[in-house]
């Protein structure tokens, strides 16, 4: 999976709108760092990434909380690409009456194929299951391989050793030659 934008209203310290173009920022180069003081919303941007695909974080229980304070909306929104296929995946966040004291409405989720514009027919509860099924990676997975914040990364490196191989394998997609090797020493 290829984090290629994404989009926020509201979300944490990043009060309004937050856009970030990742293709544009790695136009030069591979990789890019993610820096900035306490506070400055470094962790808000995975809280986005995570949220927009699979509703939930993994620094909150309830991601309602992720909504700026007095906001009345908020919305999360991650562009992505798995298999030369793009993606864009939301989460949104109403309170009643556009008040920001207004109650918490229900959260909705969308997946659109960006290839040919059009909204896949799913509920909301059911985003987060089919950006595993396009991805290959869980919640769990997702969080341990893509975001690896905040001692996420220690505790990748000390997963057990099959743990840890099986996540790289997913996150390399070298599965298929451990399957040839299977086939090969069947044969």
């Amino acid at each position: 999976m290829k984090i290629l934008s994404l989009k926020a209203l509201n979300i944490n310290s990043l009060l309004g709108k937050t856009e970030i173009d990742f293709l544009q920022l790695t136009k030069d180069s591979a990789l890019f760092a993610i820096t900035g003081p306490t506070g400055s919303g470094k962790s808000t941007l995975l809280d986005i990434i995570s949220c927009a695909l699979y509703g939930r974080t993994s620094r909150l229980k309830n991601p309602n909380e992720l909504m700026t304070r007095h906001s009345a909306e908020a919305y999360c929104e991650v562009e992505f690409e798995v298999k030369k296929k793009r993606y864009r995946s939301s989460w949104a966040q109403k309170r009643a009456h556009k008040k920001h004291d207004g109650k918490f409405q229900t959260a909705k989720m969308e997946l659109v194929d960006l290839d040919t514009n059009k909204v896949l027919d799913l509920k909301s509860r059911d985003v987060a299951k089919k950006v595993e099924e396009l991805s290959g990676l869980d919640f769990g997975r997702f969080t341990q391989s893509m975001m690896l914040a905040q001692g996420g990364f220690d505790a990748f490196l000390k997963a057990d050793e099959k743990e840890r191989s099986e996540l790289l394998e997913k996150i390399t997609g070298t599965q298929i030659y451990a399957d040839i090797s299977i086939a090969v020493f069947d044969k």
